[in-house]
């Protein structure tokens, strides 16, 4: 699965928006300290943000804005790697299309690296929809062949988002955290129904209830039910 296979099957800017901040919100309750997912509803003035880390070297981020969505992910592995080669530079097409109202996340120092040169953007993977636009979009990019089908390393940095159903969250949490993971409360968070103590609680048993709903607050879910 490349990017060009993940495009199609995305879901409109408002739909990705509310998926992402689910996805953080239970990450959240799961473990406050160290989260594969987050969200940022405060990432600008004007901007938010959805962030993926896994821990061992890749990452992506989507920013939020009037202006629309602007996504770029990166795969270590990826041939398509800046550092992939003899030069340091970003894989050809990757970036040249993007429309100049995103054109500044490109070198967001929170989303390159730097060498001698100056940043460099840390992408194997990039996409974009504007807030009058029909579909998702990308920029001119071959994806190279290898082995296993890696290519931009989009299956494995997407895989959840794109997926977009609560049965993929529980199969990716109770590998990732090693637990079983109740299917009705994550349901519950998907259909973002305010986050109350009984759900937090059946998420995760170990969790302060106050804690999570603090660390909750910052990416603009609702809140509610008995006090916390």
């Amino acid at each position: 699965m490349s990017v060009h296979e993940i495009l199609p099957v995305l879901p409109d800017v408002p739909a990705l928006r509310d998926r992402c901040r689910a996805l953080a919100v239970l990450e959240t309750v799961m473990d406050t300290r160290d989260q594969f997912f987050a969200y940022d509803a405060d990432w600008s003035e004007t901007e938010e943000a959805a962030l993926m880390d896994n821990g061992s070297g890749d990452d992506y981020a989507i920013v939020f804005s009037a202006a629309g969505a602007y996504a770029r992910g990166f795969a270590h592995e990826s041939r398509m790697s800046p550092w992939g080669g003899e030069d340091v530079e970003v894989w050809p097409g990757l970036v040249d299309a993007v429309p100049e109202v995103f054109r500044p996340h490109v070198t967001e120092p929170a989303f390159c690296d730097y060498d001698g040169d100056g940043p460099v953007p840390r992408v194997t993977v990039v996409f974009w929809r504007e807030a009058a636009d029909g579909a998702w979009r990308t920029g001119p990019v071959e994806i190279p062949e290898s082995p296993g089908g890696y290519g931009d390393g989009a299956r494995d940095l997407f895989e959840v988002l794109v997926a977009g159903t609560p049965e993929a969250y529980r199969d990716f949490a109770e590998d990732y955290h090693e637990r079983s993971v109740d299917l009705d409360a994550i349901r519950h968070v998907y259909a973002l129904r305010p986050l109350t103590a009984e759900v937090i609680m059946t998420l995760n048993p170990e969790a302060d209830p106050a804690v999570v709903a603090a660390a909750v607050a910052a990416t603009g879910y609702p809140v509610g039910g008995r006090p916390m």
